[in-house]
């Protein structure tokens, strides 16, 4: 039997930082991951994404060249294959950082799945590959994987490559002369703005009315309409019905539309990975298909965590690095919390779209008295002198009563860094009079902010 102080299943983003965290204060720390370090993150879902996506910009800087006084000659080409070779170097390298930042940490990492077993009177046990390991407290980070929707034909289509998810969406050599996309979430937008940039045509199917989910309205329209520009097709309230030999059958407002397609991607939502290692042997309890944790990210069984994905909360790769972080304060009996309010998502699409605590419409339903203001983001001149081809708006959300913003949604170029400032704003709970003092450096995109915030009565 080994012994530690902490025992991590999972070496996603929640797991390898606060396994790291937790060894700089003194704790030993051993984690368990059977696949490459960094999680469904950093090999299957956000960098790699990013990757392609930005081979696309430069396509379409190519493309666009002489809106900025540059010519190109020719029409310009894609070779996916080389794409995907830079993005597999990407990965490669970050994956050696995190190896690196464990190793430097003097966690112990053990390639193999592990399998809590008990606990005794010393904490919990677990085992893998026929060695046991001991620990006071255990932080379970599994992740999540994509949800495959049960619909005639689907088992049939994966078998047969049809319909991927989007591991091997990020690993296609060959652009598809046409792609189905079920789903218009984070995901599948970033996905419909890739393939279509490289010369695919897309169709996005969608259930609800609108794309990218709880997004403000108007952000997610001015979304929309940039992404139909560039030839994303789309079926709002609609389904798939069934996956046939060589597309769908969608069941759209106006009846059922055949639609073919050389690949069909599942990108309807994750869910949490909390089966298949013994989470009932110590009797944790889960809900709706995640483990339940509260602010600290204990569960229900004493010196027992969850972080990241596992627990269903936010999904994101940014609250698992802090959720982790909380989990280990809490464990050194150091008081913090997680506040899910403020946490900025992003959409990484061209134009970007990201969002912060509430829309003016979450707000209202919760019965604060909010109101909000609206610019353009031609507020600044850096956007103006860097872009040709999107007029984006920024949306800041704010409690009369209290004077304090708690929320804000922005669609444009560079979305990813302006909610920056503000997520930091909302979560401070900074009075929007204080705020207006803040100096932002000129000329950068996030003086839209401080524009947004003088409008602000």
């Amino acid at each position: 039997m080994e012994n530690f102080d902490l025992t991590v299943l999972g070496g996603g983003p929640a797991g390898y930082n606060a396994a790291a965290y937790a060894a700089s204060k003194g704790l030993s720390v051993v984690l368990f991951e059977k696949n490459e370090l960094g999680g469904v993150c950093l090999n299957e879902g956000c960098v790699p994404s990013k990757t392609l996506l930005n081979s696309a910009k430069v396509l379409n800087y190519f493309k666009h060249g002489e809106n900025y006084g540059v010519k190109f000659s020719g029409d310009g080409e894609v070779s996916q294959e080389a794409v995907v070779d830079r993005k597999n170097k990407v990965v490669k390298r970050l994956v050696t950082g995190v190896r690196a930042k464990l190793k430097g940490a003097g966690v112990t990492v053990v390639k193999a799945e592990a399998k809590i077993l008990c606990r005794d009177e010393n904490g919990v046990v677990v085992q893998s590959e026929n060695v046991g390991y001991n620990s006071k407290f255990l932080l379970i980070a599994t992740g999540s994987s994509a949800f495959i929707p049960k619909i005639p034909g689907v088992d049939k289509a994966i078998e047969s490559g049809l319909a991927i998810t989007n591991r091997e969406a990020l690993n296609l050599v060959e652009i598809p002369k046409t792609l189905l996309i079920m789903g218009g979430g984070v995901i599948g937008l970033e996905m419909a703005d890739y393939y279509s940039s490289v010369g695919s045509d897309v169709v996005v199917v969608e259930m609800l009315g609108k794309i990218a989910g709880a997004t403000d309205e108007k952000v997610s329209a001015v979304l929309q309409k940039a992404l139909e520009k560039k030839g994303v097709k789309f079926r709002l309230s609609s389904k798939v019905k069934e996956i046939t030999e060589n597309g769908a059958v969608v069941e759209t407002e106006n009846g059922e539309e055949e639609i073919l397609a050389d690949k069909i991607l599942l990108s309807v939502g994750r869910r949490a990975n909390v089966t298949g290692f013994g989470l009932e042997n110590i009797g944790v309890e889960t809900e709706r298909g995640a483990i339940v944790t509260d602010s600290r990210l204990k569960t229900n069984v004493e010196n027992v965590y969850a972080a990241g994905d596992v627990n269903g909360k936010s999904m994101l790769a940014h609250t698992a690095y802090r959720e982790g972080e909380v989990a280990v304060n809490n464990m050194l009996n150091v008081p913090d919390e997680m506040n899910y309010d403020s946490i900025p998502s992003v959409i990484y699409t061209t134009p970007e779209v990201a969002s912060a605590g509430y829309t003016l419409s979450t707000a209202t339903e919760k019965g604060i008295n909010a109101d909000e203001v609206q610019l353009s983001l031609m507020y600044s001149g850096r956007y103006i002198a860097e872009n040709t081809d999107y007029t984006g708006i920024l949306k800041l959300v704010y409690d009369k009563d209290n004077n304090v913003l708690i929320g804000a949604s922005v669609v444009g170029n560079y979305a990813s860094e302006y909610i920056v400032a503000v997520s930091n704003l909302i979560d401070m709970k900074v009075d929007i009079d204080r705020a207006k003092k803040l100096v932002f450096p000129h000329p950068t995109v996030c003086e839209v902010v401080r524009e947004g915030l003088f409008e602000i009565k």
